[in-house]
């Protein structure tokens, strides 16, 4: 099983367990859409109290620009665009971060501590943050938090926070239109039905002309 198999059994895990819906930031102006459309748009099967929690949260913002763009690099690392589909960030995942940390505030300690943890340690070995490393250099340093059976104890927390983003990111991408198309689940879908064949006919006694 290759690294994006795991990522999509790992997706259909967590969203068994309770994580639901709802791209990398491109300004301010598609994120105003995409909430402008989350308000005119009513779930089909939620409640009205629902709708209006989820519009409020929509609302709201809690990572600021740097986070989101960390969260954005983080989710491209993880789910990169390859022959089969787009990158986390084309799906949406920086968006769904955005709003599960509201939906479930326990998230939001380990969320932002982690994101400035990495930016420390980077600070610390390249003297950038980590959205100004070098490709080479991110992943160097996210190989030390990306396998928990590896990761040195000092590495402990960092470990924590790339768990959970990882899971977000899966959660996300495998629960948007693109992420369900890699997953290869077509669904339901109408097929064209031109009659009984001739030979059944024929079983019977007729001759498709009765």
């Amino acid at each position: 099983m290759n690294r994006r198999e795991s990522l999509k059994a790992l997706g259909l895990t967590t969203v068994g367990t309770g994580l639901l819906l709802e791209s990398c930031k491109q300004g301010d102006s598609k994120k105003q859409t995409l909430t402008e459309n989350a308000e005119k748009q009513k779930l089909p099967g939620v409640q009205d109290f629902e709708h209006a929690r989820n519009n409020r949260l929509n609302s709201e913002r809690f990572f600021d620009d740097h986070e989101m763009a960390t969260i954005s690099i983080l989710s491209d690392i993880i789910i990169p665009k390859d022959e089969f589909s787009e990158s986390a960030s084309t799906t949406g995942v920086p968006d769904f971060i955005e709003f599960m940390v509201k939906d479930i505030p326990a998230y939001k300690i380990p969320m932002r501590g982690g994101l400035k943890w990495l930016d420390i340690q980077c600070l610390k070995r390249y003297n950038h943050v980590f959205i100004e490393c070098d490709a080479k250099e991110q992943l160097e340093m996210l190989d030390e938090i990306a396998y928990p059976n590896k990761a040195e104890p000092a590495m402990q927390q960092g470990v924590t926070f790339f768990s959970l983003i990882r899971n977000l990111t899966a959660s996300g991408f495998f629960t948007s239109e693109i992420g369900v198309k890699d997953i290869g689940y077509v669904g339901n879908k109408p097929e064209f039905w031109d009659g009984v064949p001739p030979d059944v006919l024929k079983q019977y006694g007729f001759t498709g002309e009765d």
